[in-house]
Order: structure tokens, then sequence, then C-alpha cells
């Protein structure tokens, strides 16, 4: 159930950026498991197994209660279709723990029609082109769907995007890619959401 939420939302963001690249993921990496969670705290955790017969992003995602902020984003945002693609994608998808870290009210309002542009970005910076699984995330800069470079860091086997998100579980596989959960959301570069 979890793991089928989880997807729902990357399926969705990296179904946006699917749209416009070919690109595979060149870097991030973790020595976890593809079959084992890597809990941050009781709060964030969330096992990355996933049935054989896994549905799409968006179903995987879904199916999990622990995405449910980030499904209702997907939904938000138009997307849903998109992550429902053939991808491949590899979408890192932030638990509902990560949304509400974001200042108060925030979520609120990216989930506005008016704010719909805003929220596109920030869930299509969350999504690579391709399916990079875990022992194949290596340190580097890498093309987000939404078009700006996310930054992995490895550390001992941690993975850390942007300095500031870790990813907390990884290979929770989908029909059409996978998805790595991570405790923080990340904006793209340039983005003030202060102002909405």
């Amino acid at each position: 159930m979890k793991s089928r939420a989880l997807a729902v939302v990357i399926v969705a963001s990296l179904a946006l950026v699917a749209c416009g690249s070919d690109k595979k993921i060149d870097s991030i990496s973790t020595p976890a498991p593809a079959e084992t969670s890597a809990p941050a705290s009781a709060d964030t955790a969330v096992t990355a197994t996933a049935p054989a017969a896994a549905g799409d992003i968006v179903a995987v995602a879904a199916g999990n209660p622990d995405f449910s902020t980030l499904v209702a984003a997907v939904k938000a945002a138009g997307l849903v279709e998109t992550l429902q693609g053939a991808g491949p994608f590899t979408v890192f998808a932030p638990n509902n723990a990560a949304f509400a870290a974001l200042p108060a009210g925030l979520v609120d309002k990216l989930l506005l029609p008016a704010n719909k542009a805003t929220l596109v970005k920030i869930l299509t910076y969350h999504v690579v082109a391709g399916k990079v699984m875990a022992a194949d995330v290596k340190a580097g800069d890498v093309a987000s769907v939404e078009g700006s470079n996310i930054t992995v860091t490895v550390d001992g086997g941690a993975v850390t995007l942007n300095g500031t998100s870790k990813v907390i579980a990884t290979d929770v596989e989908a029909s059409n890619g996978v998805i790595h959960v991570i405790d923080a959301v990340i904006l793209p570069p340039g983005l003030d959401v202060s102002a909405l």
C-alpha cells in the first residue's frame, strides 16, 4: 500500500519530465538493498518493497498512505496521466512528513489552481528520465524533468539531494520506473515560494 502511493506521485512527476527528455540518471547511489528500507525515524520510515506486478508510479504512490500529500499534489498539478505514461521514470518522492516540514500553509497554497505552474515545477523537479536503481546512483549533477539539475552527494552510502534531502528508502519498483523516498521537498534553483 505504501509503495503504491509513492509510485503514483513519482509517476506523475516523471511523466512530465519524460515528455521532454530521454536522458538517464547518471548520479545517485546508495548501498541499501533493493528490498529493504533505510528509515530515518519512525515517522519517515517507508518500506521499499513492491509487489512483483506493481502498477505504474501513480498507482504505487496512491496505494501508500504515507504519500497522500504527494498524490494530492500530483492530481492538483494535472500530472497523473503523465506519470502513468510509458516512462521509464525515476521519482524522488517526498513523504507526508517532508511536506509537513514546509512552512505553514505553503502546501495549501501550492494546491490552489492559481499556483498550478509553480506546483508543476516543484513536482517535475523530483523526477528524472530513465530508471535508475540505487546500486547505479553516483555523485554529481543530474538533470530533472523540470530542466534544472539536482546535485547528488554520496557519503558513506548515504545519498543526499541538494545537500538537504536524504534518500530514506530505495528501489520501490513500478511498471514504468522506480521510486526513491526522500525526507524533504527539494525546490528548483531560483524558485521563490515566499511570494505565494
